[in-house]
């Protein structure tokens, strides 16, 4: 049975690109905080905007409702507002792959990579994407350098 992950943004072009990575891996609960056309509605999940004061609460319960196993936050603002509640998340069992508040502070940020850049989702220095071992210790979505030393965090913007 295949893990529940909610993804942020997907409407997004870096949403998308991320979802067809990973739609063969998980089952996804799509988000985006952009108001949809009608037709759009069954598809996506509305999220409220990261920089919401109750962001962080408003997904653990739709995390909660719908299942989820793990979050993947893709803009900025809800980065930073997850970040701050990692601890919260996992004691309901759910995963957020972001980076800590202080990582994030220590990252360089890569806005909408282009698609020539592999991209990576790192949990617990495994990289999703690719079923591998990584020597990094910063969950996110990013870009690895070709030494696999340097995390680039991708943001959506």
């Amino acid at each position: 049975m295949l893990k529940r992950l909610l993804i942020t943004s997907a409407t997004h072009s870096l949403g998308l690109r991320v979802c067809k990575l990973l739609v063969d891996k998980y089952e996804l609960i799509q988000a985006t905080s952009e108001d949809l056309p009608v037709f759009m509605q069954e598809k996506y999940v509305k999220i409220p905007k990261g920089v919401n004061p109750t962001f962080a609460h408003e997904m653990l319960k739709l995390a909660l409702d719908n299942g989820c196993n793990y979050i993947l936050p893709l803009q900025l603002a809800e980065i930073e507002s997850l970040s701050e509640s990692l601890l919260l998340f996992e004691e309901y069992g759910i995963q957020v792959i972001c980076p800590s508040r202080a990582q994030l502070q220590e990252l360089d940020i890569l806005p909408n990579p282009a698609k020539e850049l592999p991209l990576s989702v790192l949990l617990d220095k495994t990289d999703l994407l690719l079923h591998r071992q990584v020597d990094i210790e910063v969950n996110g979505l990013g870009v690895v350098s070709d030494s696999d030393i340097d995390f680039f965090l991708a943001v959506a913007r």
